[in-house]
Formats: structure tokens, C-alpha cells, sequence
């Protein structure tokens, strides 16, 4: 496998204090080898633990690479991949949550596939959290496929590769959990091709999930019906 050209790689992170530095470091070590010119965004996402401290001087280590993006407010976890996306100024944008569940050194996998498809997609084969949230997923997932014609084995996996034509075509507005299954419906509207790769999933070790909440689960319902009106009346 070659190098790509460039890349922007960004995550999510609300109250992450324990996992961002890793993940930053991690990146550091990993990218160089994938491309010639690249960048880590970290989209602090109103946190109120010590995620931003950090990540300002992980900024002014290397400020070549890495470009923190804070909000001084929670958005939402679509809020906060928005961001990301807005932020990302390279041909390829890859993706993944701040929590540490996945393993960085399968984006190998991705770029592996890149002349495949314009959105190369993660699915979780063995997927590591508690069985509420993995029935819960199943059925969203079932939902949305249904509801937007789509095949895709794991809607909600943190873990994407996307090409700069699909993002300069497709416009996010979902701020909450939404915001994946929106990205998905909106691109297979526009006819890019997506493909999907399995790749490992790790329980959480530290802080706290938001997926569960029913605040979290009530939103993306609403901004789910609103997309599928969106969609098909413009068909």
C-alpha cells in the first residue's frame, strides 16, 4: 500500500480527558507512514473536564498537525462531526470516536479499499457494548436501512473513510445521532458507492457514554423523520 496524498483525520470528544492524548499520539505515529500531508482535528465538543487543556497543548507541540476545533457550548455529537467535517481540508477525511473503541492501525484497512468506493465504512464484527445498546443499534439500523433503501451492516460505526467529492456534495445538518445514518442517505441519494470492511471494537474503559441517553434517542428520531420527509419529497 502506498501513501495517499493527503488526509484530514478528526474525532469527536466530549469529557474525554483520558483518551485524548492517546489517540493524538497514536495518530501522530500512524499518519506520517499513510500520507504525505496530514492532520488530526479534535472537536472538543463542550467539554468541562480537562479535554481542552490538553488538546491546546498537544496544539502547540505540533502546529503543523494537529488543529483543535472547541466549542464553547455542546452541540451534539452531530454538532461535533459537522465540525469536523467543515474543518477537514484534505482529499480524504477519515473519522472515529474520541473513546478509544477502535484501533487506528485498521485504517489500513480502509485506504486498502479506496478505489472501491467513495465512502469506505467500518462495521463493528464484534460489537463490545452492553446488550441494551447493541439491541438498540440493531433495530436503528434495521430503521434506517429500510426507511432510505440502504444496505449497510452498521450505520452508527465510528469508523469512516470519506472521499472530499461525496462531503463537497452532501451537506449534514443532523446535530445529534443522526448524523451518521444522514451522511449514509444522503450520499447513496447522490449515487457514490460506499463499501464496508469489519474492523475491531473494544469496550469503553473511561468516561461515559451519550448514546443511551433518551434525550440523545428522542432527538435523533425527530431529525430522522424530518430527513426521510427532506429526502423523498424532493425525489
Amino acid at each position: 500500500m502506498g501513501k495517499v496524498a493527503s488526509l484530514s483525520f478528526f474525532f469527536p470528544a466530549l469529557n474525554e480527558e483520558s483518551h485524548v492524548e492517546s489517540l493524538v499520539r497514536k495518530a501522530q505515529q500512524l499518519l506520517p507512514g499513510l500520507a504525505h500531508t496530514w492532520e488530526i482535528i479534535p472537536v472538543n465538543d463542550g467539554s468541562r473536564d480537562g479535554t481542552r487543556a490538553i488538546l491546546t497543548r498537544l496544539a502547540a507541540e505540533d502546529p503543523g498537525h494537529v488543529h483543535p476545533v472547541h466549542h464553547e457550548a455542546n452541540r451534539g455529537y452531530g454538532g461535533a462531526v459537522i465540525s469536523g467535517y467543515e474543518h477537514a481540508r484534505h482529499d480524504l477525511i477519515f473519522f472515529t470516536d474520541g473513546d478509544r473503541q477502535f484501533d487506528l492501525e485498521e485504517l489500513t484497512l480502509l485506504i486498502d479499499r479506496l478505489d472501491k468506493g467513495d465512502l469506505i465504512i467500518g462495521f463493528r464484527k464484534h460489537r463490545r457494548d452492553p446488550l441494551a445498546r447493541r439491541l438498540n443499534g440493531c433495530m436503528w439500523g434495521i430503521l434506517v436501512n429500510t426507511l432510505f433503501g440502504l444496505k449497510v451492516r452498521d450505520v452508527n460505526c465510528a469508523f469512516k473513510l470519506v472521499k472530499r467529492a461525496v462531503m463537497d456534495k452532501v451537506k449534514l445538518s443532523s446535530m445529534g445521532a443522526m448524523v451518521s445514518a444522514e451522511l449514509l442517505a444522503k450520499a447513496h441519494k447522490e449515487g457514490f458507492r460506499v463499501v464496508q470492511v469489519g474492523v475491531t471494537h473494544y469496550p469503553r474503559t473511561a468516561g461515559r457514554p451519550t448514546g443511551a441517553n433518551w434525550k440523545v434517542v428522542v432527538r435523533a428520531f425527530g431529525e430522522l423523520f424530518k430527513m426521510y420527509r427532506e429526502i423523498h419529497a424532493i425525489r
